[in-house]
């Protein structure tokens, strides 16, 4: 999925100093999005503490508020978002999205295991333990005891928001506080018979296997490592590969790869690369009958149901070849399966679900599974739609190079979306924006979905806790634009990064795919692109034309947020000494610096120290847009052309580095708001109601209880082995 993603940190830096860049939008529809913008940190209690939560919808004397915010955990923050307008679907299409939803989570264990080959074996472990940990807790006086137990609460909280034991964003492993010795003596506690133990295994063996995969950060300290001059596969501890190095997969691609074919398959997407003991590479594919049989089967049984009610012939044909693909893993099929799906464009509801995003490969070819079940919102629609409805005119006036513009730019279809459930990769971290399908050829001749998840993005502008705009904003000027305009401005970013962003340009003729020829730099210089048409755009009187902004002010708040976030507020999200990997950090921090270096000679942005603190201005939004469109130009002409050189010369020169004195002053300054830099989503739940065996509506529920939502997930959804 070519997506936006957010954090919390990126959340009140988008909200506050004018809305959201690639990644960074938070907004809301409602008319107190200024109000909202602008809120203060007065809520936010003690890193690691439940605190106390900001309402999404005001109490009536019928009903309380609905809580957004349900507690906050070392650097997460947990939320709940409502799903407007489910009331008023047809029972028909409740029906529909019912299966729909049940054919996400049925997924999502696939999702622990792809992460890293002991996840599923890590949670459950923690999941067995969960009840005795919290007995601990309730039934002793001992201070110590229940530290420990806290701390492993804490530990559990972050592996299941993590799909696993790395850091959903940074994929670094993250390691329990509490000590080896306590968790020995909880495992011991437990009928061994609720432990994920292997056949013939004792509990003393099991604790030996597995307390270093949990306590030694020395043991697969990276899930996705993307070290310059390292190899990617050898160092990471995704579960995409066994036993094959980085030169060992792209010697075994670079065969089955034709460069000259005008709709190249997406090789390695659906499959795990491993050498026997014989020396022999080959691909395990994900499929019914093959590996996560058990997990797709019970997708197929729901998408199954979903056939039955689906909203139009052309989205019944759509669900029909994804189940073909699950049952066959033929990659052919996927892409017939994409061109319906592109083609069903009358639904009123949608799906996503599929290994689609390449992001947890460090070589890009394979994907991680992910589904988003959603409704249009049909009044919000109006805005993305103006945008797309225009996808020719920005194409034609692109400061790219005429030779990679397309000349027809084909069945983009835009729309707000209300989320019903998410899972997989794209749950508890969510997106906010959605452009698919990844492969080129088929935007290219058939078309692009471009959606906002509108419900989202209000319940992360609502939950917004202010601070660091008084904080990190430099005059009274930017604060006032950026306290109005900050809500539309978050919007558009998104709106254009997907519509128009990653919709635009052309390959040349006879070059290979990004991932083919960018290889580890494909996702961040493919992100930059997008943020960069979205951005040129931004301070374009043709946004005023279309009646989608009121003045190109709210180009200037985004541009401000723009450059704050890609410079310093990002770096909260790193620890100190840290470099950049993460593609869509890596992304800003690359245009930001750029621009930033490009525009010393005319003082287009100034770095500012103002008692003691760093800021930085911007002087001239006309030239920093320029600025913007000749970089857009060389990101087009590398992806173009697959000029390997120069993208991971614009990536190691200005997206990986840090500087570390104004790191250090950022976490500094940060680290005063007491504001957790992430955040994500317990699910809404969707119960049947059902008459004589058929369903005859379904009724949406708002689970508060983060940990009891995991474990029910957990205790229905279990179909897969410790190990695959």
């Amino acid at each position: 999925m070519k997506r936006n993603t957010i954090s919390a940190a990126a959340l009140l830096l988008a909200a506050q100093f004018g809305g959201g860049c690639a990644g960074t939008t938070a907004t809301t529809t409602t008319p107190t999005e200024t109000a909202v913008a602008a809120a203060t940190a007065e809520a936010i209690t003690d890193l690691g503490a439940p605190k106390s939560t900001q309402p999404a919808t005001p109490a009536t004397d019928q009903q309380p508020a609905f809580q957004t915010v349900t507690e906050q955990v070392a650097d997460l923050r947990l939320l709940r978002y409502q799903v407007p307008g489910f009331e008023t679907l047809e029972p028909r299409q409740k029906e529909l999205l019912y299966y729909m939803y049940e054919a996400a989570l049925s997924g999502r264990e696939i999702t622990y295991d792809q992460n890293y080959k002991h996840n599923l074996r890590v949670r459950r472990t923690l999941e067995a333990l969960w009840a005795a940990n919290q007995e601990r807790i309730a039934n002793t006086s001992n201070t110590n005891n229940v530290d420990q137990a806290n701390k492993l609460n804490i530990y559990t909280k972050r592996v299941w928001f993590s799909n696993g034991i790395h850091h959903h964003y940074s994929t670094r492993k993250f390691v329990p506080e509490c000590t080896p010795a306590y968790f020995a003596g909880l495992v011991k506690s437990v009928d061994a018979g609720t432990l994920p133990l292997e056949k013939g295994e004792t509990v003393d063996q099991f604790l030996a296997a597995i307390t270093p995969i949990i306590f030694d950060p020395n043991v697969a300290p990276k899930r996705v490592n993307q070290e310059a001059g390292k190899d990617l596969l050898t160092t990471s501890a995704t579960n995409f590969y066994e036993n094959v190095t980085q030169k060992e997969a792209e010697a075994y691609y670079a065969k089955k790869i034709d460069k000259k074919s005008k709709t190249p398959i997406s090789y390695g997407l659906n499959s795990k690369l491993v050498k026997d003991k014989q020396g022999r590479v080959f691909e395990l594919p994900w499929k019914v009958g093959g590996m996560y049989g058990a997990a797709l089967t019970q997708v197929i049984y729901w998408l199954g149901k979903a056939v039955d009610v689906a909203d139009t012939p052309e989205q019944k044909l759509a669900l029909q070849r994804l189940i073909q693909y699950y049952r066959t893993g033929d990659l052919k099929t996927w892409d017939d399966y994409n061109i319906a799906w592109v083609r069903d464009t009358k639904s009123r509801t949608d799906l996503v679900n599929g290994f689609i995003e390449v992001y947890g490969d460090p070589l890009g070819y394979r994907a991680t599974y992910e589904s988003v079940v959603s409704f249009k919102d049909l009044e919000a629609s109006k805005r993305i739609k103006a945008i797309g409805d225009e996808a020719q005119w920005f194409e034609d006036n692109s400061p790219i190079l005429p030779q990679h513009k397309k000349k027809n730019v084909v069945g983009i279809t835009a729309k707000v979306i209300t989320v019903v459930v998410e899972s997989g990769d794209a749950a508890p971290a969510t997106p906010i924006g959605i452009n698919l399908p990844n492969a080129n050829w088929i935007r290219k001749e058939h078309g692009s979905k471009s959606v906002n998840l509108g419900n989202i993005v209000d319940a992360y502008a609502l939950a917004d806790a202010g601070g660091t705009l008084d904080e990190f904003a430099y005059s009274a000027e930017e604060k006032a634009r950026a306290r109005q305009y900050a809500g539309l401005a978050g919007k558009l970013h998104t709106d254009m990064h997907e519509v128009i962003g990653h919709a635009s340009g052309q390959i040349n003729a006879n070059v290979g795919t990004p991932k083919e020829t960018l290889k580890s730099y494909a996702s961040a210089i493919e992100e930059g692109r997008a943020d960069l048409v979205a951005l040129y755009y931004l301070m374009d009187e043709k946004l005023v034309q279309l009646g989608v902004v009121p003045s190109l002010e709210v180009g200037k708040a985004e541009y401000d947020n723009y450059i704050r976030n890609g410079l310093m507020g990002q770096l909260v999200r790193l620890p100190l000494g840290e470099t950049v990997e993460e593609a869509h950090m890596c992304n800003r921090q690359m245009v930001a610096k750029w621009a930033f270096e490009k525009g010393k000679k005319d003082n287009v942005i100034e770095k500012v120290t103002r008692d003691g603190k760093t800021y930085f201005r911007i002087n001239d939004y006309q030239k920093l847009r320029g600025l913007f469109g000749q970089l857009l130009r060389e990101l087009q002409r590398l992806t173009s052309e697959g000029d390997y050189a120069a993208a991971k010369n614009l990536i190691e020169t200005y997206g990986v580095k840090v500087d570390p004195t104004l790191h250090k002053e950022v976490l500094e300054r940060y680290a005063r708001l007491n504001i957790a830099p992430y955040a994500g989503f317990i699910q809404p739940r969707l119960v049947p109601v059902e008459v004589g065996g058929k369903i005859t509506d379904v009724k949406v529920e708002y689970p508060a209880d983060f940990a009891q939502q995991m474990l029910d997930y957990s205790r229905k959804y279990k179909f897969l082995p410790n190990y695959n």
